[in-house]
Order: structure tokens, then C-alpha cells, then sequence
């Protein structure tokens, strides 16, 4: 049953008098549960109390921790049916995908569970004294990286599970050695309170600290706020528009002790299609690209926003294949009203750019918060004039840029500002001819895509999901993948300090069993005596 209050630790309280409702995209209706907004009072109360249980959960073992988040996974898995179809009734997202969804986030835990275990990830290094060393003495350094502190997580409202309550933002933070505190995202305040329960139950289970995790509700932006400024809290992380994370990264950096937010804010990921490969395979082109554009209704941060071709004839049978895909795609449904409004309201705008010509539109009809896939067409010298083209329309939307000429097509390639990614179809013989093109393209993607789809984001060791601004705040991490930890600690170095003092991965008899570059040497073997 929901009841719609705040999880301030494993306790729950509902103080304020702002209420709010989630909706249905299927039924266009408020469902029928009262959410109440946590106050200011709440608020503290939720940070003071991850500062408390922070001195507690840092000294957690990796063990310890790797199985708080195995029985966080299976808290969820125990939710069943039930999570399934509240996450659906608030997103309007297939069974299909919302169970895949969860799978992805259980998986993500036990990821993080694994790495904790193995224990090498926190970077140990050690540089043995030497004190015959000519013209200084080296002291005995060594170096890891440790937790930093509370931090805040704001959800995203098209991952309800994956990138939401306990998704990857949560899972990396926890792994790492720190209190979350999540701010809910209003449209799946239902989702985010049965996970949070199973969260809050997995605590228990296994003798967390109170206050290693809270879940504060909000339908406006002061809680959020609160907790940005909040002078506890050290870290933030979310998932979302540009202007929002923009607006967080900034109001982060007026404090006294500024503090990083980590945003992930989407990108229009271009799509760039080389000569050869257009010619031999432009109808399966056609079929692919379209099918990229539509799925989730273009919900995604790695949606293929912008396709980069030459002019040729090849291109147009790639065009002509293309309108054709695109006129006979059903209209997806759209997670809710404010992100319908917004593609309609963009596309319009759009198209009132003389320079843009509408190349198809989906011949269905559009029921409400069904977001009707388009694509556009732009000269490649008008592009390198209006370069505001390349922003983000989220939803089923892609601009095609026909260029006139290589050196015209270098010029497109080199206005793109940070992007998530950047995909690169050719042939081997495309690939060498246009190597310098793809690796300017190189400069400004956190992950470069040969001969594939940008969506779909594999969660493992080597996946890098950020990129330089305006797609990232910070392009030296992923939120995606094991390094997602990186983001919520920090590099301590002791000097000359007893064995004793130091934490079991940097004692001499390397206690753990973990990797660690001594003296610049990978190795698990104990210090000399």
C-alpha cells in the first residue's frame, strides 16, 4: 500500500502541508495516492542524519557493504508483479522494457557488490621509504581513495528504475562508502517509495547504520534546492535536462564550501554516415536509423538526434528510405505531460527556420502525450551558420545535415560541442579516408560508436557515459559502469604513519588480498618486513 511520506532514515513522516498526485500516461488521470512534500524541518533532519550514519558506514567493510547491496536487489526482486506494474502505471513503459529495467538495476547492484568485494578499486598505492636516498630521504607514502560524505541523488524521470531511487547514481554512491539521500522525482513518487522500502528493509536486514539512506518527496523545486545547499551534503548527483543540471552545478558553486555536482544532461549524439557505406547499404540504413529515432518515443539521452551524410545519390535513396520509415512509425507514448508539451513546442519552433525543411512525419495520427516521430533536413552550410540547430529536442526527433563536399563536412563535424557519443558508419576503406573527420568528432564524445546505435548503454567495467560540456559537468567521469564510484570519493595520502593508524588496504601484510602498486608494481604479495 502507498502511503506517500518521507523515509527520513528507516522512519517515516509527513510534516508538510504541499501535497501532490502522480499521473497515468495510459489513463491521462492523477492516480489516486497523496504524496506530501518533506518540509525544511525534514529536510535537516534527513542530512543530519546521513552525517551520523556516515562515521559508522565508512568503516563498513567492502564485504559488509557488498552485502548490503546484494539484499538491496533482492528487496526489489521480492516487490514482484507489483513494482512492475506501479512503474508502468506512472511511466506508461511497456512490461517488456520496465522488467527489463529492473533487471538492469538488480544487476547493477550485484555489480558494484562484486566489485567491493575484490576490493582493488579503491587504487591503493604504496612508496616504501627510502632514507639513503641522495638529495632527499623518501618518507613511506601511501595512498587510497575514501568516501566523501553525504550525498544527494536526484532521480530521472525516464529511467524509473535504472537511473531512479536505487539505480546507478544510488548503487555507485553506496558502493563507495556513502549516505544517500534521494530526491524523489514527482512522476514516479509511487515506484521510488516501494524501492525505497526495500532499500530501507535491506538496512535492516544487514545491520546498516540509520540514516545510510533517506527519501524525500517534491513536487517543486525548494526541497532539491535545500539539499544543494544543504552545508552537509558533498556530493550530487543527477540525471536530466540541461538547464536543470545547469541550475544545480551552479547553485552548488555559491556555497561556501562549493561542492560537484555531477550532471548527466543529454546530448544529440550524431550519427555520421561516410560514403561507401551509405551507397552499399542505405535501405538498411534507412530501416535502422528510424527504428533508433522512435524507440522509447526518443526518451533517451543517447537518442540519434543529428545524422551527418554527404550530398550523392546514394544519399538520396538514404532520404527516400528514410521518410518512408519514418511516415509509417506509430506514434510512441510519452512519459508525461510536460515532456509532450516540450517536444511539441521545440519542433514547432523548430520548423519555423526557413533554413529547415521537414524531410517525414508519421502519417498516424497523434493521441495525447504521443510524441509524433519527425525528422528534418538542413543544408550543411546553413548548420555551420545556426549551429543552435544541434540542440537537444527530446523525443523522436533527428535532424539529417547534407554537406556539400569533404571540407564542408569537416567544418559540421567541428562545431559539435560535448556529446554523450557519436556513431560512425563506414566501410574500412570510409574509416581510413576519413580518419581526421572521426577523430575531431573524437575530441568532444565520451564514447565513440563504430557501426552501431548510441542507444543502449552496457553496464561493465570498461563503459564510459559522460562527456565534455554541455553533455556532462564533468567529462573525467561515467555514470554508467563500474568507474561511476569515482565520482563520490576522493585520493588520501598518510605519510610515515603507523600500521596500526592505516586502513587494512594499505597495511603491510596486505590483509585484504587486493591489487596495489607498490614502488609502480602491481602486485598482492605483503611488504617486505
Amino acid at each position: 500500500m502507498i502511503h506517500g511520506k518521507n523515509f527520513i532514515g528507516s522512519g517515516l513522516s509527513a510534516e508538510g502541508s504541499v501535497t501532490f498526485k502522480t499521473f497515468s500516461p495510459a489513463s491521462l488521470e492523477k492516480l489516486p495516492e497523496v504524496f506530501v512534500q518533506a518540509t525544511e524541518k525534514e529536510t535537516d533532519l534527513a542530512v543530519n542524519k546521513a552525517v551520523e550514519a556516515y562515521q559508522t558506514y565508512k568503516r563498513k567493510s567492502g564485504k559488509e557493504k557488498a552485502t548490503f547491496l546484494r539484499t538491496i536487489a533482492d528487496e526489489i526482486e521480492l516487490l514482484g508483479s507489483a513494482l512492475i506494474e506501479r512503474a508502468c502505471t506512472e511511466s506508461g513503459l511497456p512490461e517488456g522494457r520496465i522488467t527489463g529495467e529492473r533487471g538492469r538495476t538488480t544487476n547493477q547492484l550485484r555489480l558494484f557488490a562484486s566489485v567491493l568485494e575484490d576490493g582493488s578499486w579503491v587504487e591503493a598505492s604504496i612508496d616504501t621509504p627510502l632514507p639513503d636516498r641522495l638529495p632527499a630521504a623518501r618518507p613511506d607514502i601511501r595512498k587510497m581513495l575514501q568516501p566523501v560524505g553525504p550525498v544527494v541523488v536526484f532521480t530521472a524521470s525516464n529511467f524509473p528504475l535504472a537511473f531512479s531511487t536505487a539505480g546507478g547514481d544510488t548503487a555507485s554512491v553506496l558502493a563507495a562508502g556513502n549516505p544517500v539521500i534521494v530526491k524523489v522525482h514527482p512522476y514516479h513518487a509511487g515506484t521510488n517509495e516501494m524501492v525505497a522500502g526495500a532499500i530501507i528493509q535491506a538496512a535492516k536486514k544487514t545491520g546498516m547504520p540509520e540514516g545510510v539512506f533517506s527519501s524525500l518527496n517534491a513536487i517543486d523545486f525548494s526541497v532539491g534546492q535545500a539539499l544543494v545547499l544543504h552545508p552537509a551534503v558533498k556530493s550530487v548527483a543527477f540525471t536530466g535536462s540541461f538547464s536543470g543540471g545547469k541550475s544545480l552545478f551552479e547553485l552548488a558553486q555559491k556555497r561556501e564550501e562549493p561542492i560537484p555536482v555531477f550532471a548527466e544532461m543529454g546530448s544529440v549524439n550524431p550519427v555520421i554516415l561516410l560514403p561507401e557505406k551509405v551507397k552499399d547499404e542505405a535501405a538498411k540504413l534507412a530501416v535502422i536509423l528510424a527504428g533508433s529515432i522512435n524507440l522509447g518515443a526518443g526518451q533517451f539521452c543517447t537518442n540519434p538526434g543529428v545524422l551527418v551524410a554527404l550530398k550523392s545519390e546514394a544519399t538520396e535513396v538514404l532520404k527516400t528510405g528514410l521518410a518512408k520509415q519514418i511516415s509509417m512509425l506509430l506514434p510512441e507514448k510519452m512519459l508525461h505531460q510536460n515532456i509532450s508539451k516540450n517536444f511539441e513546442q521545440k519542433t514547432k519552433h523548430f520548423f519555423g527556420n526557413q533554413a529547415v525543411k521537414k524531410l517525414a512525419e508519421s502519417e498516424h495520427e497523434s493521441s495525447p502525450l504521443r510524441g509524433r516521430p519527425v525528422v528534418a533536413t538542413v543544408s550543411g552550410k546553413e548548420f555551420i551558420q545556426n549551429p543552435g540547430l544541434a540542440e537537444e529536442i527530446f523525443g523522436p526527433f533527428s535532424l539529417l545535415i547534407e554537406c556539400e563536399g569533404t571540407e564542408e563536412f569537416a567544418r559540421v563535424l567541428k562545431t559539435f560541442r560535448g556529446q554523450l557519443t557519436a556513431s560512425v558508419w563506414g566501410t574500412s576503406a570510409d574509416i581510413k579516408a576519413f580518419r581526421k573527420q572521426i577523430e575531431t568528432v573524437q575530441e568532444v564524445v565520451g564514447r565513440l560508436i563504430f557501426n552501431g546505435l548510441p542507444t543502449g548503454v552496457e553496464v561493465g567495467y570498461s563503459m564510459q557515459h559522460g562527456g565534455p560540456f554541455p553533455a556532462t559537468t564533468d567529462s573525467r567521469f561515467t555514470s554508467v559502469g563500474v568507474d561511476a564510484i569515482k565520482r563520490f570519493v576522493r585520493p588520501v595520502a598518510f605519510q610515515d604513519a603507523p600500521d596500526e593508524y592505516l586502513p587494512d588496504e594499505l597495511k603491510d601484510d596486505n590483509l585484504l588480498g587486493i591489487w596495489r602498486r607498490v614502488d609502480g608494481q602491481l602486485t598482492k604479495e605483503p611488504l617486505k618486513k
